[in-house]
Formats: C-alpha cells, sequence, structure tokens
C-alpha cells in the first residue's frame, strides 16, 4: 500500500507538471514590435577593437548610478545575427537547442500580434505603447541570461533612446552599421503600413531597401567578410541602383532561367533603391501578379522570381552576358527566390543571392497545394540579402 501511494504522488506530480503552462502578463493598448540585428561582420585582426555584435534589448531599462542594467519592463535577451529568411510565423520557437536568438521575438514565448486587417502578426511581439526607453547592451556570446552577468558587461551600450510606439502600430527595428570606415553604429525604427494599404490578393508585394553602410561597396574586398554561398552581392551595390524583376516558370522543362520567363515579366523595369540607413521609410511596394501569363490555372504554379540590380545609366544585358562574379565594384547585383530556398538544376547561375520564393504554396480547402500571394521586404546590408515574408490569413485544409 505504501508504495502504491508513492506511485501515485509521482503520477500525479508528473500530470501536473504536464499541464503546466506559461502565464502572460497582459498588455493593454498595445503596439507590435519585431527587431533584427542586421550586424554581420565578424571580428578580425582589422576590427580586433570592436565589440562583438550580440545584444540584450531592454524596454524602460533600470539602471543604476554606476550605468549598470539591474532589470527591465521588457527584455529581449540572447540577441543575435539575423537569419537570411524570416518566415511569416515564428518558427524558432521550439525548433533549437540554442539560446541564441535571431530576431526578436523569435524564440522569446511572449504576447504576440493578432490577425491585423488579414495580415498574421504572430512574428510580432506586443508590447506597452506610448514612449518608451528602449536600450541596446552587448554582450557576451556566453548561455548566462543577462541579468547574472558581472556588473562589468551589463553596461556597455550600443543604443539609449526614447520611441514614441502608438498604440496598435506595427514597428520592425533594425540594429545595423551606418558607416562602414568609422565603425559608426545605430538603429532605424520603421512603422510599418502593410496592413493599412490596398493590396490586392491576386498579386505579389515586395519592398526593397539598401540599407547598407556608407562606405561599404568602395572599400576594398580584402576587409570584407567575404562568404562564397552568397555570390557577387559580397562586395557590394552602389548607393542607387534600378531594380528589374523576372518571372521563370521552372515547370516548364530543362533550360537555363532565361529560357522559361513568362512572357511580359522579362527584365521588367521596378524601380529605383537608394541606400538609407536613416530615415526609416517604408519604400514603395512593386508588385506582380500571383498567376502570370496565358494559363488559366489559378489554383497553384511553380513560378520563381529574379531579381537584377545595376546603377542608373547601365544597360541590364552588359551584366548578365556573364553573370557570376561579373563585377566587383557595386555595379550588378542579383538575387534568386526558389521554391525553399533551394537551387534548382539547369535554373540559375551560381552567382545570385538564393532566397525563399515569394509565392507559399500549401493545403489550403481542398487543394493541396494552392498557391498565396505574399508581402515581402529584400534588406540589402553590407553585401548580404534577407528576406522577410508576411502571410495572408488563408483557409485551413479540409479533407
Amino acid at each position: 500500500m505504501k508504495n502504491l501511494k508513492i506511485n501515485y504522488v509521482i503520477v500525479l506530480l508528473f500530470s501536473l507538471s504536464a499541464c503546466s503552462k506559461i502565464e502572460y502578463t497582459k498588455i493593454d493598448s498595445p503596439a507590435y514590435l519585431r527587431v533584427f540585428n542586421n550586424f554581420n561582420y565578424k571580428i578580425t585582426a582589422e576590427n580586433k577593437n570592436d565589440q562583438l555584435p550580440i545584444f540584450t534589448m531592454l524596454i524602460d531599462p533600470k539602471v543604476g548610478a554606476d550605468g549598470v542594467v539591474t532589470g527591465a519592463e521588457v527584455i529581449g535577451d540572447f540577441l543575435d545575427q539575423r537569419d537570411y529568411y524570416a518566415p511569416p510565423y515564428p518558427s524558432h520557437i521550439g525548433n533549437s537547442t540554442s539560446v541564441f536568438n535571431p530576431e526578436y521575438p523569435g524564440k522569446e514565448n511572449v504576447l504576440v500580434g493578432p490577425i491585423l486587417n488579414g495580415f498574421d502578426l504572430s512574428s510580432w511581439a506586443q508590447i506597452p505603447s506610448g514612449k518608451k526607453r528602449f536600450m541596446f547592451v552587448y554582450r557576451p556570446k556566453s548561455e548566462v541570461p543577462f541579468l547574472q552577468l558581472p556588473a562589468h558587461l551589463r553596461k556597455k551600450v550600443l543604443v539609449d533612446t526614447v520611441l514614441n510606439m502608438e498604440q496598435g502600430e506595427v514597428y520592425t527595428l533594425h540594429l545595423l552599421q551606418k558607416d562602414f570606415n568609422t565603425h559608426l553604429n545605430g538603429m532605424i525604427l520603421r512603422q510599418e503600413q502593410f496592413h493599412k494599404i490596398p493590396l490586392a490578393d491576386s498579386l505579389v508585394y515586395v519592398n526593397i531597401y539598401n540599407m547598407s553602410a556608407k562606405g561599404f561597396w568602395e572599400a576594398n574586398a580584402g576587409f570584407k567578410d567575404i562568404d562564397e554561398k552568397m555570390g557577387i552581392l559580397n562586395f557590394g551595390i552602389k548607393d542607387v541602383m534600378n531594380v528589374y524583376y523576372s518571372l521563370v516558370d521552372y515547370g516548364a522543362g530543362e533550360g537555363y532561367w532565361y529560357d522559361k520567363v513568362v512572357k511580359g515579366h522579362d527584365k521588367a523595369f521596378m524601380g529605383t533603391v537608394r541606400r538609407d540607413t536613416e530615415s526609416g521609410k517604408v519604400n514603395t511596394y512593386f508588385s506582380f501578379p500571383v498567376f502570370p501569363g496565358p494559363s488559366k490555372d489559378t489554383i497553384s504554379n511553380k513560378i520563381w522570381q529574379k531579381f537584377h540590380l545595376v546603377p542608373p545609366g547601365s544597360t541590364l544585358q552588359d551584366y548578365l552576358v556573364n553573370e557570376i562574379y561579373h563585377d566587383a565594384q557595386g555595379n550588378f547585383a542579383a538575387i534568386s527566390c526558389y521554391e525553399n530556398g533551394q537551387v534548382r538544376p539547369y535554373a540559375d547561375y551560381g552567382g545570385a543571392a538564393i532566397l525563399p520564393n515569394l509565392l507559399v504554396n500549401v493545403h489550403s480547402g481542398k487543394y493541396n497545394p494552392k498557391t498565396f500571394g505574399t508581402v515581402n521586404t529584400l534588406e540589402i546590408v553590407n553585401g548580404r540579402v534577407f528576406l522577410t515574408t508576411i502571410q495572408r490569413k488563408y483557409a485551413p485544409p479540409s479533407y
């Protein structure tokens, strides 16, 4: 009987622990915030005095007279360098054994945004609205939580400023390098507009930013962190670039990408992108059809996207002859958005930055797959290209 009672207690305790849940503090009148750490430099002999770019975000911090942080209303710890792809859902929670976070909220178990005007804001955290003091503090790459670090490691500040976070507004905050030669660092806050403007379900939208540091593209390649996997964008792009797009049907058989371009969408001019690390303004959204061309199939397709950037006054065709590393002086860039970000045989040259498709193909309703358009942001930062995708709400699968 004694053993039976012990076993019963063990089972009861296990059941209670299995049913435990995270208790969230309710936030009245929230704003919605997403944060990216865009620093992509590595510590080398040339910049050995720079701080390792890993941060803790503190909203309304408590700071002692000695400058040491002792707490905050909101803490976002272990903010590491961002991933190349920020998907339209919080994919990081439960999928990693590391404490380091490629964005905020990312892995943080916090209250997130709702479906707002048909857009999924579950990758944005709810935060208290109003005038808030934001502080980003450098931290070592260790698994010790910020407030448990020694005092001298809780006072190396990157940014300390007051921001007005309006109720119900959607914000994206970027930490970034502003000057490549002086190593001036800072941040920009973007108040997003995608949920406020009339966007058609039949179109895909993308806006593009050049958030590279001043002087990056002019710098000698020996001072840049060259990653062969990312192709020619390692060298950066000039401060003003024209953007062209092509839609490529990878279901159209064998051949190079230019053999499978959808008629009417071949190197079409989209607009001009200017380097900006100061204003935080929302750039214009370019668009193209979810179902381009003469096909009557409006359920699903196998379209991927190709973007080319060249300076005003240049002829795009001059650079397409030899796409791989054609020009290392910032005069040409190629970005390819494939299904799942994978290179397909005969699809492309090797010099483009490779990112996931701007179309979402999922099981929805009775269709598997069904193709949906998305709202996207491409951000070029010191020779790297980052994609953020925002997804509309769509019907769940039916069986």
